[in-house]
This record gives C-alpha cells, structure tokens and sequence, in this order.
C-alpha cells in the first residue's frame, strides 16, 4: 500500500473516528474488507472510495430533510456530493493528482452506475455489506413487506455476479432470493 494511499485511509478514518454514535469507522473498516474480499485488485481509486463511502454521515441527518421518496433522495444525493467533496480534500492533501480527485469523486456520487465497472463494484460492496451486517437488524425492525421490499431494491442496484454471489454466500427465504434471481 502506498504512503499516500495509506495516508487518505486515515485521514477518513480520522474523520469517521468523530462520529458521536460510534458506527462510522466501523462501517468504513466493513466496507474496506467487504472490497478486498469481493474485488481483491481493486483501484487506488476504488479503495478510496469504499472506505469514504460514508464519511462524516451524520453531519447531515436526514431529519434534515422531508420525509418521503422526494427528501429521501435529496438528502441522498447531497450525501454523495459531500463524501465526494470531503474525500477528495483529503487526497488533495494526501498528495493524488485532480484527475483522481474527481474520479473518486464521481464514484461517490454513483455516477455512473450500470455503466462503470468501478462504480458497481462500490454498489456491489454496499450491497454485501449492508447485508452482511445491518441486514438482520433492520429486518428485525420493519414489517416483511418492508423487508422484502428493501431486498428488491437492493437486488436491482447490483451487478449479475454481485447477485449470483449473493444467492451463493446467503441462506435467503424463498422470496428474498427470489428478488436476487430476476
């Protein structure tokens, strides 16, 4: 690992470290292992990512914005663009050129989606990680309705082989799985 790759890793982490509830480092260091584990070679750019996927999160709740699909997006979007704000000052400092600045940039963002191997593998590591270890308590808190609803979405934002390897590593109940097999 490089010097200034190392030194931007810390530098989120850092930052993460000063969240009040305690879960930003933690979900960074999940979603690090989750990118080594599923894209072994990944990018500079692509481990950058991962690991700001969230960074300084609850510096915006998302009380802060309506309530509903509409707001939920807004605040969703505004997220992307301060991750990618806020990563992109620490490779600045870091030492990484402007063009990978706004790579990582755009990675946060998700632009890209679909069409960008490297912007789905960070979905794809989103994905695993939130179900991995944030899947059973939010199922434990919401209705099954709700629950399968979220396993579609999630389902839909992933990649063919993200799928496949979801229905491979995960004992699903029949319609879960089902959303990771259409």
């Amino acid at each position: 690992m490089s010097a200034r790759l190392q030194a931007v890793l810390a530098a989120i982490d850092a930052a993460n470290g000063a969240d009040p509830a305690g879960e930003a480092l933690l979900y960074g260091e999940r979603m690090t292992q989750e990118l080594a584990r599923l894209v072994p070679q990944a990018s500079e750019a692509l481990q950058i990512a991962a690991r700001g996927q969230h960074v300084e999160r609850w510096l915006l709740p998302r009380g802060d914005y309506p309530a509903g699909k509409e707001g939920y997006l807004a605040w969703r979007r505004e997220q992307g663009r301060r991750h990618g704000e806020r990563v992109a000052a620490m490779m600045r400092d870091a030492g990484y050129d402007a063009a990978l600045q706004d790579r990582v940039a755009a990675m946060l963002r998700k632009e890209g989606i679909k069409r960008d191997a490297e912007v789905q593998d960070l979905e794809d590591v989103i994905c695993f990680t939130f179900l991995r270890w944030y899947f059973q308590p939010f199922a434990a808190k919401h209705a099954p309705e709700a629950v399968l609803e979220i396993v579609e979405k999630t389902a839909r934002k992933m990649s063919a082989t993200g799928r496949a390897r979801v229905l491979a590593e995960f004992d699903l109940p029949a319609p879960q799985a089902a959303a990771f097999r259409g």
